[in-house]
C-alpha cells in the first residue's frame, strides 16, 4: 500500500458547470478504489440538494443508500420532496451516472420554534483547547493517487488513541469547501467526518481487513456551527464480517448529533 502524503491545494471537493453535473477533484477520493469516491463529501452534495428544497425547515436526519461506487468521472444530483407537511417534511436526493442510480437518501426536515422554554440532558463536551495535532487515521490507501485523507486537519484528544483505530475522540476541519466560493451549511461542513467513524475507530487495519460501509445515518439536533468537529467514535465487528459504526458529533459548544453506518468486513486481498 501507498503513503498517502500532502497535494497542492485544489479548490474544493467538486466542481460543476450546471449546477447539476459534479466532477469531482482528488480531495473526493476514497482509499478503496481509485476510480470512487469517499461517500462524506458526496453525502453532503445530496444535503446541499435537500436544503434547498425546503429552505423553511431544518434538515434533521439524512439516511444513505450506497448502492454503487460514486465514480470520479462525475455524476448528477437530483432531489424531490417525498410527502410537505407543515411540521415535518420528507424528501429524497438521488445520485446517478447516465444510466442508473448509484445512491439513494431520504431525508427529514422540522419546523423549528424561535425560544421554547426547555432544557436539555448534561453533557460531557470534548476539549478542542487540549486536543493535539496527529495523523489521519486512515493513512495509507489501496491505491497511490491523492484521497480524500489530504483534504482533513485532524486533532486528538490526548486520553484516546491518536490515529490508531478503537474507541476515539477526534476532531477534524476540511480545508477545501464543497464547492468552489459557496459557503457550506453547518450540515454539509460536517458530512466528511459523518461518513469517516469507520476509519476512526477501525479495529485491524486495510492490509489484513476491509471495512467499508454500506450506509450513513446523519442525525443532528441543530445546525453545526464553525470548521471544526469533534466525532466520538467506536466501532463493533463480528466474525460473519459485518459490523457497525457509532459516532457521537460535536461542534465546540457541545453535540450535535450522530452517524452511524452498517459496514461489510473482508479480508484484504
Amino acid at each position: 500500500m501507498d503513503q498517502i502524503g500532502s497535494a497542492t491545494m485544489t479548490e474544493a471537493y467538486f466542481s460543476t458547470r450546471d449546477g447539476s453535473w459534479f466532477t469531482p477533484t482528488g480531495y473526493a477520493r476514497g482509499p478503496w478504489d481509485v476510480d470512487a469516491c469517499h461517500a462524506g463529501p458526496p453525502t453532503a452534495l445530496m444535503v446541499r440538494a435537500l436544503e434547498r428544497l425546503v429552505p423553511t425547515q431544518r434538515l434533521a436526519r439524512i439516511t444513505v443508500e450506497l448502492m454503487r461506487p460514486i465514480p470520479m468521472r462525475g455524476f448528477r444530483v437530483q432531489a424531490e420532496v417525498r410527502r410537505p407537511g407543515r411540521s415535518v417534511t420528507y424528501t429524497e436526493a438521488e445520485i446517478f451516472d447516465e444510466e442508473r442510480v448509484l445512491v439513494r437518501a431520504y431525508g427529514m426536515h422540522l419546523r423549528t420554534l424561535e425560544d421554547l422554554p426547555c432544557s436539555t440532558a448534561p453533557f460531557e463536551v470534548p476539549s478542542f483547547s487540549d486536543a493535539v495535532p496527529g495523523p489521519f487515521p486512515i493513512h495509507t490507501s489501496r491505491h497511490a493517487e491523492q484521497a480524500f485523507a489530504s483534504s482533513i486537519e485532524v486533532r486528538y484528544d490526548p486520553a484516546y488513541s491518536r490515529g490508531t483505530g478503537g474507541h476515539t475522540w477526534m476532531w477534524a476541519r476540511s480545508k477545501v469547501p464543497i464547492l468552489p466560493d459557496e459557503e457550506p451549511s453547518g450540515f454539509q461542513r460536517i458530512c466528511p467526518l459523518a461518513d469517516s467513524g469507520n476509519g476512526i475507530s477501525y479495529n485491524d487495519y486495510l492490509d489484513r481487513v476491509l471495512f467499508v460501509n454500506t450506509d450513513l445515518l446523519v442525525s443532528l439536533v441543530r445546525q453545526p456551527e464553525g470548521e471544526w468537529f469533534c466525532s466520538k467514535a467506536i466501532s463493533h465487528w463480528q466474525r460473519d464480517g459485518t459490523g457497525v459504526a457509532d459516532a457521537e458529533l460535536f461542534d465546540t459548544s457541545g453535540p450535535v448529533g450522530r452517524a452511524t453506518q452498517n459496514l461489510l468486513l473482508d479480508p484484504a486481498g
